[in-house]
């Protein structure tokens, strides 16, 4: 059996890795609550675009579509979202995972060291590496999308997609890897990101007013693919934060309570120490007095 000593020493140093991580877990707590809180805010404006698109009918249609072509090869960009820092569980694991299983001819553009790290091990080519705040600002997330436009189309890219943790819930986030363009079917397009944004996925009375474009349906849907891109990569931005933090949330949380599950098994192991000594010191003392009185 550890001496008291040793064990108290233990005791002490878990009993100050728990406080560590049970401070990580409420600043984790505050953190998701305000991810989610950031999501929710602009989803109005996302549900208006999107059912403001439906709404103009299929000519829009055509000319969005057409706008958001890329190349017509095989080889694909894709967006990874991964983490900064680590003590998040096994979200990032679980991203690398689906980093691994793709095999097609792919280049990556990364947000958070940590996939840019393991791409790079990987031997695998990173065109760029991004950092966004714990805020998700609407000005980062747009610094990505135009760089992965831009690049799609000089590069002769066939598709965007994004690699990123949906949040779920508190206890589940999945990888999830969604193509953002090129377009083929715009009504799949909105149902699928009203799907990845949690919003009202439910059928709209047909609209059957005519509707005048100004300054013209051509100017318009050359900056409509834009906006639907920039959106849809910073909702992805906000689903992964909240992934994060709720991922490393739950991790010290269990971190926490296996720092009091082990506090309470040193204290019980302490205790048989302590009562081992104590009877140790009762029984010399009983054979020196045996010892005496034979004497």
């Amino acid at each position: 059996m550890k001496g008291m000593r040793e064990i108290r020493n233990r005791i002490k140093a878990v009993k100050s890795t728990g406080q560590i991580t049970h401070a990580m877990e409420l600043v984790a707590a505050s953190k998701m609550k305000k991810a989610q809180m950031y999501a929710e805010q602009g989803r109005a404006y996302a549900t208006l675009l999107m059912d403001l698109t439906k709404s103009v009918g299929s000519e829009i249609y055509r000319v969005v579509a057409r706008n958001l072509e890329l190349g017509q090869g095989k080889k694909r960009l894709v967006i990874v979202f991964s983490t900064d820092k680590g003590l998040c569980g096994g979200l990032n694991t679980n991203l690398f995972k689906a980093i691994s299983e793709i095999k097609d001819d792919v280049d990556f553009i990364t947000v958070g060291i940590r996939a840019a790290r393991f791409i790079a091990r990987t031997k695998r080519r990173v065109l760029a590496n991004f950092r966004i705040s714990d805020h998700v600002k609407f000005s980062e997330t747009r610094k990505i999308a135009d760089f992965a436009m831009k690049t799609a189309k000089e590069g002769g890219y066939a598709s965007i997609e994004v690699l990123y943790s949906i949040f779920i819930n508190t206890l589940k986030q999945e990888p999830t890897l969604v193509k953002i363009a090129p377009v083929d079917d715009m009504d799949w397009f909105i149902e699928s990101l009203k799907k990845s944004y949690k919003l009202d996925v439910a059928d709209h009375p047909k609209e059957d007013r005519r509707f005048v474009f100004e300054p013209s349906l051509t100017e318009i849907a050359q900056n409509l693919p834009s906006f639907y891109i920039n959106q849809a990569i910073h909702y992805m931005a906000l689903d992964a934060k909240a992934s994060e933090h709720s991922a490393r949330m739950v991790a010290m949380k269990s971190a926490s309570d296996n720092a009091d599950s082990l506090i309470q098994d040193l204290t019980l192991e302490y205790n048989k120490a302590r009562q081992s000594a104590i009877t140790t010191e009762i029984l010399e003392l009983s054979a020196a007095a045996n010892t005496e009185n034979s004497q």
